[in-house]
């Protein structure tokens, strides 16, 4: 038996088909050819698995120029390629960093100076790449409905684009903070080139949580309403308004279980310490950052196929 409906349904499971299927005796799932391999797969109802990883990493490079383009069309909505838009881009991080360093500088009741302006800057400036590729990916696979739907890709380049939507936001910051860096009389050194591997590291934690975000918007669609009050919290957790040798003793756990915590003191150890990173926050933050992109990668790719029939 064979036929190509659009809609398929059995036991209340509904799968999404576009090539041509057939029933297999005994075990009630379909047969269905792969789409970047042309291989044909048993499916189970009611059941997620994986796609073939190797074929689909190998679609996930060939298509990447796709995420950088889906990245552009969003920064041109954004005006990212206006002069107005780009002075906003500048202006919108110098005016969070003052406002910040007024406030910490109210609370404490004393001048902290140049140094921990340069401090609160470099951190809100890596802490938003994070957070801002959250709150851009975290709509990105229900805001692609159309695409999902009529066209054949790995739906992970929809998360992807959003975390390259923020890195390339997050480039202009660091020209603005590098008068500040100077004016502040902090160390310029080969100790920066630790700023390369930590941003990659940035890069792939903020991927991994935000495959998990986009994910999970498709099944709980109040997360993207509560996410922004999850991301103010984390930052208040975050080494970025104090610095983390502040920490009194008894919450220096809090650091340990917070995923970003290790590679913003890594970050400021670089910047405003001027040395090299201990080799226990790299490690920590590179533990974090690989754990989370590895449950991000599995728990998205292997509920993609549900993305169709549930947006």
């Amino acid at each position: 038996m064979s036929s190509e409906p659009q809609d398929h349904e059995k036991n209340g499971a509904v799968a999404t088909l576009r090539r041509p299927w057939s029933r297999r005796n005994g075990h009630g799932g379909l047969t269905r050819e792969d789409e970047f391999t042309g291989e044909r797969h048993l499916y189970e109802p009611h059941s997620a698995g994986l796609p073939p990883l190797r074929s689909y990493v190998r679609e996930l490079w060939r298509r990447r120029q796709f995420a950088l383009e889906l990245s552009r069309t969003r920064l041109r909505a954004q005006h990212f390629n206006t002069a107005f838009g780009q002075l906003w881009l500048v202006l919108n991080p110098l005016l969070l960093a003052g406002v910040y360093f007024v406030l910490v500088d109210i609370i404490r009741a004393n001048s902290r100076g140049w140094a921990f302006f340069a401090h609160l800057m470099a951190g809100l400036f890596a802490y938003y790449f994070v957070s801002n590729a959250l709150r851009e990916g975290v709509k990105s696979v229900t805001k692609g409905g159309k695409l999902i739907l009529n066209t054949a890709f790995p739906r992970a380049l929809l998360p992807l684009s959003s975390v390259i939507t923020s890195f390339m936001r997050f480039v202009p910051t660091v020209i603005v903070y590098a008068p500040v860096h100077v004016l502040a009389g902090l160390p310029v050194g080969p100790q920066l080139l630790w700023v390369f591997p930590i941003v990659l590291l940035l890069g792939l934690l903020a991927f991994g949580l935000t495959m998990i975000v986009a994910a999970g918007q498709v099944y709980f669609r109040d997360l993207a309403n509560f996410l922004p009050y999850a991301l103010r919290v984390w930052l208040y957790l975050s080494p970025v308004l104090y610095y983390a040798s502040e920490v009194p003793e008894r919450y220096k756990w809090m650091l340990d279980v917070n995923p970003i915590a290790p590679l913003l003191q890594a970050w400021s150890d670089v910047l405003n310490a001027g040395h090299a990173p201990t080799a226990g926050s790299m490690l920590l933050g590179a533990a974090w950052a690989l754990v989370l992109f590895a449950v991000g990668a599995l728990f998205f790719t292997s509920r993609e196929r549900e993305f169709a029939v549930r947006i």
